[in-house]
């Protein structure tokens, strides 16, 4: 139940107009959409209204992912507003994308008339059906009385607890009937009640278990930035003097900068975090949900440790893997709890072993005549110096930009992980910078990825949004072909890619392009795009055949793990051997 306050006496409003008002009254300061007739009443009442910005975009899907980006970046809940039919549907795969990632994102879609829903009437689609598994909660309104406190609700639900996209399905009718427009202050549902702060007890357990590890490991996913703990967690790894390895959502969570991080885990995670991992005592699991892309075989993963696991969905504890402390809570106020609870561990003999690890093992590339994609990586990680809002795609280069930039800020790494979205990129790093001005937001895709959401380009120049636009060019379909590479016996099946100039794509927008061929052209280039006021497209022509190492296979454990080979990035494009140098990055 939603508590009202009362109001005074008022001329009574539209729905519309209701709808625009209670987007004032819950902060919204930028709305992604685009109109239709069944939202033609709301664009009527947003036309005069200066509290909110509108920002056409040129898909539906496109504002989705604006919305995500946003949310992302800034911590805020990210807002979309389509028509329905096609409109509706349009949003799926972007909801979808949020609801994997728990990103906090309220879609509000047009409808039509409650008499006619049922009817197969024009653009009717039955979008409360079709998102019902894909969102936390989504709303039909029926009664224009209770739409000020469905929204409320709608805002209060993507939120707290678990973050999450929540839809609102608005009928033409209702938004154009008309009562007295008071705002809920509070809302208090008796099925929905988040819980923050740790048990006590399971607090207890947690800082024994602790106290005797000889050998911790950290493990922090998503849910660490999504509750704003980066601080806390840096100070309990600190306090605690436990290493750190990252989700491909938790990076940015702790510095990559310091001794104690170890990067990313997983499928393409660091050889010494996965190795570390494997043969600590204790594991540490901080707002992560043990994934598959992390553990692989689940019944091999961290196969010595006990395990604390602390995440404030009840559902996530144990569903993969079992552990042997649960904490149920708000990440941000479990560490709260715990920081004066625990005390500095002598891990000083732990801490070596990984540093030799590190040095046995580290990130590393051959780099030639010819640009590789971890080059260019490289070189915007140290041109930045980590102050970037780094927005990637999916593929190869995702991967790549996870290992290769080295994160020192939370919220500065966005990407689609749970759904691995192609053409996420473009659109959320446009969203992205509505919400950051402090830094540079960087899209990084693949030609691929680039290509599916490419149109928000004219919404990018419409709006001078300064997003700088980084294509990494292989002609493929990277990771599809590397897949096929090592595990089809070569058959690469439909993975080569056709694209356009990109340079002339970006000028035909308005948009400034640049393009680098060759390696002695990439640190020059990305000065150059780092320099350029507004937005700017460079595109990197990179080398066709190359692999993101480490990896362990799908389903299989660290002892499977496929480390970077002597004769990785062999010579391509007439390269010589000798001409190739293996450049290596520490990170961590």
């Amino acid at each position: 139940m939603t508590q009202q306050t009362p109001s005074s006496p008022q001329r009574p409003m539209t729905g519309a107009e209701i709808f625009v008002r209670s987007l004032i009254a819950e902060h919204v300061d930028v709305v992604f959409g685009y109109p239709g007739g069944a939202v033609i009443g709301i664009y009527d009442a947003l036309h005069d209204i200066s509290d909110i910005k509108h920002i056409l975009t040129r898909h539906e899907q496109g504002a989705v992912h604006a919305a995500e980006g946003y949310a992302k970046a800034s911590g805020k809940c990210g807002v979309a507003l389509v028509t329905s039919g096609p409109g509706a549907t349009n949003t799926v795969t972007g909801i979808a994308d949020a609801y994997m990632d728990s990103i906090p994102i309220v879609v509000f879609t047009g409808q039509v008339a409650l008499k006619l829903i049922g009817n197969d009437a024009f653009q009717e689609a039955d979008i409360v059906g079709i998102t019902r598994p894909i969102t936390k909660h989504n709303y039909l309104v029926r009664d224009v009385n209770e739409l000020a406190a469905t929204i409320k609700e709608a805002f209060y639900v993507a939120t707290t607890g678990r973050p999450g996209p929540v839809l609102v399905d608005l009928p033409k009718d209702v938004m154009a009937t008309k009562t007295i427009f008071s705002y809920p202050k509070t809302v208090k549902m008796r099925s929905y009640i988040p819980h923050a702060e740790g048990n006590q007890k399971q607090l207890d357990k947690a800082v024994a278990l602790i106290a005797k590890a000889k050998r911790p490991v950290l493990y922090v996913g998503g849910g660490t930035i999504l509750s704003n703990a980066a601080e806390e967690l840096t100070a309990f790894a600190r306090k605690t003097n436990i290493p750190v390895t990252t989700t491909l959502h938790g990076l940015g969570a702790f510095p990559e900068t310091d001794e104690l991080s170890m990067g990313m885990l997983g499928m393409h995670g660091t050889w010494y975090s996965n190795t570390a991992v494997n043969y600590c005592d204790l594991l540490i699991a901080v707002g992560a949900r043990f994934d598959d892309r992390v553990t692989g075989k689940t019944d091999a993963f961290a196969p010595e440790a006990k395990k604390i696991h602390i995440d404030i969905d009840p559902s996530n504890i144990s569903k993969n893997v079992k552990v042997d402390v649960p904490i149920v809570g708000d990440v941000k106020k479990v560490l709260q709890q715990l920081l004066p609870q625990v005390t500095a561990l002598d891990t000083k003999d732990w801490r070596q072993t990984i540093r030799n690890w590190k040095e046995e093992h580290p990130l590393r590339y051959r780099n030639g005549k010819f640009i590789r994609m971890q080059h260019v990586i490289s070189a915007v990680s140290e041109a930045t110096k980590g102050n970037a809002v780094m927005v990637s795609d999916v593929g190869q280069h995702q991967m790549w930009m996870a290992q290769f930039f080295r994160y020192v800020h939370p919220r500065t790494h966005l990407t689609s992980g749970g759904l691995g979205t192609m053409g996420f990129s473009l659109p959320a790093a446009m969203g992205a910078a509505f919400a950051r001005k402090d830094m540079p937001v960087i899209s990084i895709s693949g030609d691929g990825g680039f290509q599916m959401n490419l149109q928000e380009l004219a919404t990018i120049r419409e709006h001078n949004v300064p997003v700088k636009i980084i294509i990494l060019n292989n002609g493929y379909l990277g990771m599809v072909r590397q897949w096929q590479e090592l595990f089809w016996r070569k058959r690469y099946s439909h993975v080569e890619m056709f694209g356009p100039d990109y340079v002339k794509l970006a000028e035909a927008y308005g948009i400034p392009g640049f393009r680098a061929t060759t390696t002695d052209q990439v640190e020059d280039v990305v000065k150059q795009m780092l320099a350029t006021d507004g937005p700017v497209l460079v595109e990197f022509k990179t080398v066709k055949e190359d692999n993101v190492y480490p990896m362990i296979p799908a389903g299989q454990t660290y002892h499977e793990i496929i480390d970077i080979p002597n004769d990785s990035s062999a010579p391509v494009n007439g390269e010589q051997e000798s001409d190739l140098e293996l450049v290596t990055i520490a990170k961590g």
